[in-house]
C-alpha cells in the first residue's frame, strides 16, 4: 500500500493550495484508518497538524491552521484533502500524509504508513 501526496508549489502569502493525499495498493481497507496530515518546515521536526476519522466526521486540527485549513476525505475515492487558505510565510514545508489504523492524534510515531511528501512554499 502506499500513499501519494499532490498539489504542492509557490504561493504568495495570503493565498490558498489544495493537497491531495491518494492510497493505491492492495491489502489495505482505506476506511479502517485516520489520516493525518503532517509538516516539515527547514530546520524542525516533523509536526501533525490535521488528522480525519476514519469515517470522515471527526477532524482535527492544531491552533495553527484552525480556521485557515480544512481537512476532509472521500473513502469511495481513497482521497483526504488538505484545503489550505490564508497561507503565510511559516506554512512553508515539506507536506505529508499518514494513515493510523489505531491512534487519532497527531503524534508522528504512531502512524506507520507515510506518503513521499510535496513542497509548500509561501513566498512573494
Amino acid at each position: 500500500v502506499q500513499l501519494q501526496a499532490s498539489g504542492g508549489g509557490l504561493v504568495q502569502p495570503g493565498g490558498s493550495l489544495r493537497l491531495s493525499c491518494v492510497a493505491t495498493g492492495s491489502g489495505f481497507t482505506f476506511d479502517d484508518y485516520a489520516i493525518g496530515w503532517f509538516r516539515q518546515g527547514p530546520g524542525k521536526e516533523r509536526e501533525g497538524i490535521a488528522v480525519i476519522s476514519p469515517s470522515g466526521n471527526i477532524p482535527l486540527y492544531v491552533d495553527s491552521v484552525k480556521g485557515r485549513f480544512t481537512i476532509s476525505r472521500d473513502n469511495a475515492k481513497n482521497t483526504v484533502w488538505l484545503q489550505m487558505n490564508s497561507l503565510k510565510a511559516e506554512d512553508t514545508a515539506v507536506y505529508y500524509c499518514a494513515g493510523a489504523d489505531s491512534a487519532f492524534n497527531f503524534e508522528v510515531e504512531d502512524y506507520d504508513i507515510w506518503g513521499q511528501g510535496t513542497q509548500v512554499t509561501v513566498s512573494s
